[in-house]
């Protein structure tokens, strides 16, 4: 007889125990898993503390900018006259060279180039792999093709672009090379190959007549770095050309949203509707600074803004005085004029050549507000105020003449101020304004003014022939003033005539010196160009501009688009 259990127990030794309670095993499962999950989670916390982030640029975005009016001509050899023409041909379009931040010539579509000693004789190698916007190959034919269209006579093109190229032979060498032969040495030859080339294989059937009206200008095919992917009335819209074969823009894609003027752009930026105002007015400015989301931009632009004297006018003798030249230069305080009329968008100009040009010589002499000096150089001139009318007279003659200008509130601003500090010594400057058209067509071009505020642009090379070798002072050249200066003739043409960059720096130091010294205009101020960009756009760089359409030289660095990645693994990038 086997022993009874102990009491309390109710199954004997040869019995299994009892199973434990499903539910127990499941709750001890689901607490260590819960454990486990906290434990990961913690050690990812830990993990992701000690390893540093930073945003860096993401492809995407589409940047809105406004511009004033709309294309005319989107075809690298009509682009010339007009800047919204000109910022989309400088997108869609590539010259064998191109001109850096300085003003110089450096190479595009071209690998490099090389000239005779002479400057009679370049040629010109292509890079290799490089594609128009559909995927065709780039060949010797399309230079081609692009300089016989610069040359056929019946081609609407502006007249300087003409004389150039018809003077100019050209030879294919092979399929990557060309040659031009001039008919005399001319060192602003390499600028003029900056032009935008043409696909031979769109447009060869359309003749150099009908240049300007071929519907292939509404549907550009060139090889820069955007391409347009559609367009309306209204806006343009780019996206980056994928057979470029350079850095790839962070941003998506760029349109150009057209408005009647200035002042819409910046009213409509307010609205929300841009990222980019093309050009800041003056007006506008002390508004603009104040908004915490617009970031402004300033350069110095490839122009100078001066009063022309008509020296040729029967009407204004007194002109042909250096002595009242000089004297109406003394007696202009430019440097108020800068402050006040232009909000301090310039600097004081002493040179008719650009500020930011290789050519512009450093140590020229200033001419600071002497008011003084100036009344003392009228007095020994003989012009003396005799009828105690508040005007200088000599001669039974008034020193009194028109000033004219555009009728852009600021130039009508300037105008009238430099009327005001030349009354004050003595001349009378009626101030008049006219529409820029009537400015150039009625009064400039026919030579019917006596002293008016003209904008000149110079791009590129500072050649000063077109404005001041007295050849073009004839009908179609743009000597307006009428100066006849020997010397300064020779010094234009030498210049013009050697490829020697050193030779030219003297020869230029020597010209602005000599026009200085001549005065047949005053040099007032070299303007800066003001580019507006959100906030929400990082990364943009403006520097020196030849033409505003510079300012997209950096696109491909600007970004929109953020993410965040560990600083290990951001070497090379860009952050915020």
């Amino acid at each position: 007889m086997r022993d009874l259990p102990p009491e309390g127990l109710t199954h004997s030794l040869d019995s299994p125990p009892p199973t434990a309670p499903l539910g127990r095993y499941i709750r001890w499962q689901f607490l260590i898993a819960i454990g486990g999950v906290f434990l990961l989670t913690l050690l990812l916390g830990v993990t992701a503390y000690n390893v540093s982030t930073e945003l860096v640029p993401d492809r995407g975005g589409v940047f809105r900018e406004g511009v004033a009016g709309n294309p005319q001509y989107l075809n690298p050899l009509l682009c010339q006259t007009h800047e919204i023409d000109q910022d989309l041909c400088s997108l869609l379009f590539r010259g064998l060279t191109r001109l850096d931040a300085n003003g110089r010539v450096a190479p595009d579509l071209a690998e490099s180039w090389s000239s005779t000693p002479d400057g009679l004789i370049y040629t010109f190698r292509l890079r290799k792999d490089q594609f128009w916007h559909d995927g065709v190959a780039i060949t010797a034919d399309d230079i081609a093709f692009t300089v016989g269209m610069l040359q056929a006579p019946d081609t609407p093109i502006v007249p300087d672009l003409a004389e150039l190229w018809r003077s100019v032979d050209m030879e294919v060498v092979d399929a990557q090379s060309v040659r031009f032969i001039l008919d005399e040495s001319f060192a602003p030859f390499l600028d003029y190959t900056s032009i935008g080339l043409l696909p031979k294989h769109i447009w060869q059937n359309v003749a150099p007549a009908d240049l300007a009206s071929s519907p292939l200008n509404l549907t550009p095919v060139g090889s820069g770095p955007m391409r347009i992917t559609s367009s309306s009335a209204a806006m343009i819209h780019m996206e980056p050309n994928p057979y470029w074969g350079e850095d790839t823009p962070y941003i998506s894609a760029l349109e150009f949203i057209f408005y009647p003027d200035y002042p819409s752009i910046y009213a409509a930026y307010t609205k929300g509707e841009l990222d980019g105002i093309s050009r800041v007015l003056v007006g506008d400015l002390p508004l603009a600074k104040e908004r915490e989301d617009l970031q402004l931009f300033s350069a110095l632009e490839s122009v100078y803004v001066s009063v022309v004297f008509n020296l040729k006018n029967p009407d204004t003798p007194f002109f042909q005085e250096k002595a009242v030249r000089q004297a109406l230069l003394y007696g202009l305080n430019r440097e108020r004029l800068v402050a006040d009329a232009v909000s301090g968008q310039g600097i004081v100009a002493n040179s008719p050549i650009p500020a930011n040009s290789w050519a512009y010589a450093s140590d020229l002499p200033s001419f600071p507000y002497d008011p003084t000096r100036a009344a003392r150089l009228l007095d020994e001139a003989g012009w003396i105020d005799r009828d105690a009318d508040g005007v200088r007279d000599k001669d039974g003659r008034a020193l009194r003449f028109v000033l004219l200008s555009n009728d852009d509130p600021v130039r009508r601003q300037i105008i009238e101020q430099i009327s005001a500090d030349w009354r004050a010594i003595g001349v009378l400057a009626v101030p008049q304004s006219v529409s820029f058209a009537g400015l150039v067509s009625d009064f400039l071009a026919p030579r019917r003014f006596d002293a008016a505020l003209v904008t000149w642009s110079i791009t590129g090379d500072p050649d000063p022939f077109p404005l001041w070798h007295s050849s073009q002072i004839g009908e179609g050249g743009q000597n307006y003033s009428g100066w006849m200066n020997d010397e300064a003739d020779r010094l234009i043409q030498d210049a013009r005539s050697t490829i020697d960059r050193a030779k030219r720096e003297v020869l230029y130091a020597q010209f602005q010196r000599l026009f200085l010294e001549e005065l047949p205009a005053i040099p007032l101020y070299y303007p800066v160009y003001t580019y507006g960009v959100s906030e929400r756009v990082k990364n943009v760089q403006i520097g020196p501009l030849n033409t505003p359409s510079d300012r997209f030289a950096t696109f491909a660095d600007w970004y929109i688009v953020t993410r965040r990645m560990p600083v290990n693994q951001t070497s090379g990038a860009s952050g915020e």
